[in-house]
Order: C-alpha cells, then sequence, then structure tokens
C-alpha cells in the first residue's frame, strides 16, 4: 500500500465539489472519462436520491493514486440540511479542501464550515472554483472570506487575466507563471508584465503571514533576505498539517484548470495518518470509526470507516460482528480487498450492529465510552413532520425502514410522542425530510403521508368548585354504585396534580380512594377544551356506597362523572408551552433576526457575541412551542442558509382569545376524526 491521504470535499451548495472529485479522479486515472451531474453518471451524488434533486444528499467516497500517494476522497453534501453528513466524514478526514465560488456575496455560507474545521484542528485548504467565469478581484473575495475564517487565510496564487478571462495563474511559492489549458495540464510562460507588481505585493502578504508563525522567516523578512523556495514549502506544509493557515488557490474543476496543481499541494501539505491519528487523540492497537453507513438493496450494510490504528483483516471480529467484507468504494463501485492497515478508509461488510461514530476494535464487545474515539456532535433538531404510512399494513415495515434510514443519517430521528399519538420525523429542513421519504418510498416500499406535528398544548382551571358525581345502574342482578363529592381547585403554575382523601366515618370504604384518584386522573387527560389538564387539586371528601353493588369501577366512574361536569365551571383556561430559543446567526442579520423572534410572539431576552464564531450573535428569546415548528426555514432565508437555533422547554403560558378558540376547535375536529 503506497502513503496514504484522506481528504474530505466540503463547501456550500453548488460550489462544484463533485466535479472537482471527477476531475482528480479521472487526472489520476482512477476512472476513465468524466461523469457529469446533470447527467447522473458521475462517481459522487450516485444514490438515487442525489440523481433525483441533482445535488448530493449524502458523503459519496472515491480513491485514486498520485504521483505515489494513495487519496481518499470523501465528497460531503453541500447543503447545510445534510451538515451532519459532512461532519460525520470530516472527522476521519487528514485535511479538507472548501470548494467555493468567486462570489463575494455568499461568503457568509463559509461560516459553519470554517468553525467546524477550526473547532476540531483539521487542516484545510480554499480552492476557489469556477474562475474561468468569474469577474469578481482577489481583493475583494479575500477580505469577506477572511471576515468568516478564524484561522489567517494564505493567498497562494494570483490569477492571470486576459479581458475579462482568468487564463492562468501565478504561483506565489515559486514566482512561475502558467497558462491553464482546458483538459490538459497548464504550460509554464513567462511573468506577464502586467501581474508582477500584483505578483510582488501578494507574495509579501505571504510571506508576512507565514512569518508570524516562524522565528527563522521573520529574521530573513526583517534582514532583506529572500527565502528559497525549499524554506517556503517547509514552512507553509508545516503550518498547514498544524492547521494555523488556509492556504487559497484557484482553479475551475469543470476544465480542469488548477486540479493538478491542487493535487500536488495535497501531495506535499497535507499530514500524513498518523499526524491526524495524533491530533484525535485516540488510542489502542486497532481502532476505526466508522464515518457514515450504507443501507444498500442488493449489497447490505456496508460501514464506511477509518482505519485510525493497526490492522484488520476480512472475516475477524469487531465489536462483536463478523466483518462480511471489506472494499474501497468509487462511489457505488466497491473494489475488495483482504487486508487494510492505519491510515486506510474502508468499508466494511454486514457490520450489523455498528453505526455511523461508533468505534470498532477487535474482539466480542464494542469499547466502553471513555475509549471510543471522540464522534462529530449532533447538531439540534431543526424540523419535523408527524408521519404514518400511507397502508396500515405498512406500519411494522415503515418502523424497520426507519431505523435503517436513522442508521445512515443519525439526525434524521424518529420520536414516538405516547401524549399525542403521534410519530414524528426530525431532521433539519423540509428537504432533509423530503429525501428521507424518498429513500421510504424507494428503497423499502413504504409511502408515508405527512404533515404538521401536533404541539402539547395543556389546560388548567382559573377557579375552584364543588361537585357532586353519582354513576348508578341496574341490570337486574348487581348493579353499580359510586357516589362522590369533590372540590376541585387551581395550583400554582408547574405544581402538577395533587389528590387528597378528605372522607370520614366511611362513607367511601377506603378500598374503593384509589378507583376514585384513577377515575380523576382518567378524566385528566383530556380535559374540558380537549388537552390534558395540569396543576390541579381536587380533594374527595365525602360520598356513599351499596353493600352489593358498590365496586372499584363504579366509583371510577363516579369520579368520572363528577370532573366532567365540574370542569367547566372551573373556568377552563389553554396554556401553550413557551420555549427557551437561543436563535443563531451572522451579526449582519441580527436585526432581521430579532424582528423575526418578534414576528411569531416571541419575546426578546437579549443577545451577545456568539461564543468561539466569528462575526456572529446569539439571540435569546422566549417563543410559543408552535410558533418553532416552521422557524428554521425563515431564519434561514433570512441568513443565506447558515442561521440555525436550538431550544428547550421552559414554561407554560396562558392563551385566550381568538387564537386560543382557533386551537380549541381544530383540536375539537382532530378528536372527532380520530
Amino acid at each position: 500500500m503506497p502513503d496514504i491521504r484522506n481528504i474530505a470535499i466540503v463547501g456550500p451548495s453548488l460550489s462544484g465539489k463533485t466535479t472537482l472529485l471527477e476531475a482528480m479522479l479521472y487526472i489520476c486515472g482512477a476512472i476513465g472519462r468524466k461523469g457529469s451531474v446533470k447527467e447522473g453518471n458521475s462517481v459522487g451524488d450516485s444514490a438515487p436520491e442525489a440523481r433525483q434533486r441533482n445535488m448530493s444528499t449524502e458523503v459519496s467516497a472515491g480513491h485514486a493514486t498520485f504521483e505515489g500517494i494513495h487519496f481518499n476522497f470523501l465528497d460531503c453534501p453541500g447543503s447545510i440540511e445534510f451538515q451532519a453528513e459532512a461532519r460525520n466524514a470530516l472527522i476521519g478526514a487528514d485535511a479538507a479542501v472548501v470548494v467555493y465560488e468567486p462570489v463575494v456575496e455568499r461568503a457568509t455560507t463559509l461560516a459553519p464550515i470554517f468553525r467546524f474545521l477550526e473547532h476540531n484542528r483539521i487542516p484545510h485548504l480554499v480552492f476557489i472554483n469556477k474562475m474561468d467565469r468569474t469577474t469578481t478581484l482577489m481583493r475583494e473575495l479575500l477580505p469577506a472570506m477572511q471576515d468568516v475564517s478564524g484561522t489567517p487565510l494564505l493567498i497562494t496564487q494570483v490569477p492571470v487575466r486576459d479581458d475579462d478571462h482568468v487564463t492562468g495563474y501565478v504561483d506565489l511559492i515559486s514566482e512561475s507563471a502558467w497558462h491553464y489549458h482546458e483538459g490538459g495540464a497548464s504550460e509554464a510562460i513567462e511573468m506577464p508584465d502586467g501581474v508582477m507588481e500584483r505578483e510582488d505585493e501578494a507574495r509579501n502578504m505571504m510571506l508576512e503571514a507565514l512569518a508570524d508563525f516562524s522565528d527563522d522567516l521573520m529574521m530573513q523578512i526583517l534582514e532583506d533576505e529572500v527565502p528559497t523556495q525549499e524554506d517556503v514549502v517547509s514552512e507553509l506544509s508545516g503550518a498547514f498539517a498544524e492547521a494555523r493557515v488556509v492556504p487559497v488557490l484557484l482553479g475551475s474543476a469543470e476544465l480542469e484548470n488548477g486540479v493538478r496543481r491542487l493535487l500536488q499541494e495535497l501531495r506535499h501539505w497535507a499530514p500524513d495518518p498518523e499526524r491526524a491519528a495524533e491530533r484525535r487523540g485516540g488510542d489502542g492497537p486497532f481502532a476505526a470509526q466508522v464515518l457514515k453507513t450504507f443501507n444498500t438493496q442488493h449489497g447490505g450494510k456496508l460501514s464506511l470507516a477509518r482505519i485510525w490504528r493497526g490492522e484488520v483483516k476480512d472475516g475477524e471480529t469487531v465489536n462483536g460482528n463478523r466483518i462480511g467484507g471489506m472494499y474501497h468504494l468509487q462511489g457505488n463501485q466497491n473494489v475488495k480487498v483482504d487486508r487494510a492497515g492505519a491510515g486506510d478508509i474502508i468499508a466494511f461488510g454486514r457490520l450489523e450492529g455498528a453505526r455511523t461514530g461508533d468505534t470498532l476494535v477487535t474482539g466480542n464487545t464494542a469499547p466502553d465510552e471513555d475509549a471510543a474515539w471522540p464522534r462529530a456532535e449532533a447538531p439540534p433538531r431543526l424540523y419535523g413532520l408527524a408521519i404514518h404510512a400511507a397502508r396500515r399494513e405498512d406500519e411494522v415495515k415503515m418502523a424497520t425502514a426507519l431505523h435503517r434510514i436513522h442508521e445512515e443519517d443519525p439526525s434524521i430521528e424518529p420520536e414516538q410522542d405516547s401524549d399525542l399519538n403521534q410519530l414524528v420525523l426530525w431532521g433539519q429542513g423540509d428537504m432533509h425530510l423530503q429525501t428521507a421519504f424518498s429513500k421510504l418510498a424507494g428503497r423499502y416500499g413504504v409511502e408515508v403521508t405527512s404533515g404538521r406535528p401536533l404541539v402539547p398544548y395543556r389546560e388548567a382551571v382559573r377557579k375552584p368548585t364543588t361537585q357532586h358525581g353519582r354513576f348508578k345502574r341496574q341490570t337486574g342482578g348487581s348493579g353499580m354504585f359510586g357516589d362522590v363529592h369533590i372540590n376541585i381547585r387551581p395550583l400554582a403554575r408547574g405544581a402538577g396534580f395533587e389528590f387528597t382523601n378528605s372522607v370520614t366515618g366511611g362513607n367511601i370504604p377506603r378500598q374503593y380512594i384509589p378507583a376514585v384518584e384513577a377515575g380523576v386522573k382518567e378524566y385528566l387527560l383530556q380535559g374540558p377544551l380537549g388537552f390534558p389538564v395540569v396543576d390541579i387539586a381536587v380533594e374527595v371528601f365525602d360520598g356513599k356506597y351499596h353493600d352489593v353493588d358498590s365496586n372499584e369501577m363504579a366509583f371510577k366512574l363516579a369520579a368520572r362523572v363528577a370532573m366532567s361536569e365540574g370542569m367547566p365551571s372551573c373556568s377552563p383556561v389553554l396554556l401553550e408551552p413557551i420555549m427557551n430559543v437561543r436563535l443563531h446567526a451572522p451579526n449582519s442579520a441580527t436585526a432581521r433576526v430579532q424582528q423575526l423572534v418578534t414576528g411569531r410572539r416571541g419575546q426578546i431576552l437579549g443577545f451577545e457575541a456568539r461564543e468561539g464564531w466569528k462575526e456572529w450573535d446569539t439571540v435569546t428569546a422566549h417563543m410559543p412551542q408552535g410558533e418553532t415548528l416552521t422557524l428554521i426555514s425563515e431564519l434561514r432565508s433570512l441568513t443565506q442558509g447558515v442561521g440555525y437555533f436550538d431550544m428547550t422547554f421552559d414554561y407554560l403560558q396562558e392563551l385566550t382569545g381568538r387564537e386560543a378558540d382557533q386551537i380549541v376547535e381544530a383540536r375539537k375536529q382532530h378528536l372527532e376524526a380520530a
């Protein structure tokens, strides 16, 4: 096995990541012809759901050899809704290529990517793609990108232009000029006269940035010495491997412009797998980590894993499961291998117990949490839909299919809400969930219907009352008789439920008191407004019984009668859940985010700079849960797709007026339909 480098390809949607992967594989000779995203024949985006949408919906893997280095590539989705896929894959990368279009206004979309890479100390460079079709100047683009990067951006190439067309570049390291040839290697040319001054200025900026991390280079600059090319390469590769600088390269993946130079720089700069393993900090004779799970229709389950330490052979047992095949993946094509060692990325077959993010070790047991390698932090739930199988007979099959989909993408989470009798599928946005529905239908034959989830409204009472309830039934033999007198009163918000027995003189035998409490609790599951009742106290203080006809069921039903007749006179009121919401967004959008909150009946509590995020704010607010169901869609539209939020339940608040009436009427119709 040659030396290995594991490279993740990330970037915002439509930046050209999959096209870049296709160009690199073709240049390396790993594929005979370049495919196209539009034509649906690329190595990346090979999943049916990706080809339906002409966009990446899951991680794609590819591999190739370039100048003695075996590259494993991980092509990551760009949509913010599939960010968990990208993050899980990035955990296994030695370095990342951030692909970006030369559009100043979209620089904000790089912020979440840069933040994750910086937080996890993953070395990364930027490849400015589509340079063949832009008039944007680098002196405008670089500052916009630097505004959202916490690590210094290091320009290593400047474009050579012919009018409005970029025809080549000047390499600032070697101080040489190159002319692009579409579909071929660039050609060395004389330095164009109009570029020399700009090249000299840009190179000095590059050297000064590198000198911040090198005393030797700083002394050379101060003494007006010209560093050798070898010194510059050494300092740059060292700073890159430590994730202290972000080199910026130029090109066009579609035309192969600059792609060969990108491969050469990855070969020289990317740290080796051992260094990446040291960065991650795990230990053990053999350890691998699942970066992505594929449940294929015909090949069964595949666990794409990064081997951090040791060696493994086909047929060995890891985490109690016997490996049923080992493969290098080239999109949806599998290349079988017999063994793999540290640094490689391999798909293991039939590891039924393995999930995305899990650490794999040899033997019959999985490692405990303390011994596991760190996994990517899961994103918060942002959008949910209540779902059920279109055909009742598919309910069991749907549950199995959802489990499989959750294995593939842990940020797709099904949650059974027993209180509201609904199954909610949670994800990162509507497109994220629609992709899951496509998998359900296409791979598992399960059609689902979906709708907005029910909000867990509650109701309480404002006034006390006293009520008599009697249940009596005579059927010819022994009948049923129960008679209770109860007091109903409100409790302070959050106090819950309180039941008191104040019966004296044996008017209700002690053995029937639990049945009275059970009848009260049963009624409180659905009060006069149709919702569960909270913060209420019920006292049974008197009643009657019959020696023959009284039993537990009779007193349970008598308690329900008393509650159903007494509750409407207690001035029932609707309670809506209020969430503590933290909205995270670029500070340029903070004012708009605050308007969004108040427009959704929210109360702003304040805002502050987002810790660890350059030029971002966090707005904290109280907001009704019902207003958060579609919050992410509007928040993203205000923030170029990058804003997000997290929330926790805070308290219940009374809701009256027309809105409350509409909610109660909708609940009545729902119960009648059920």
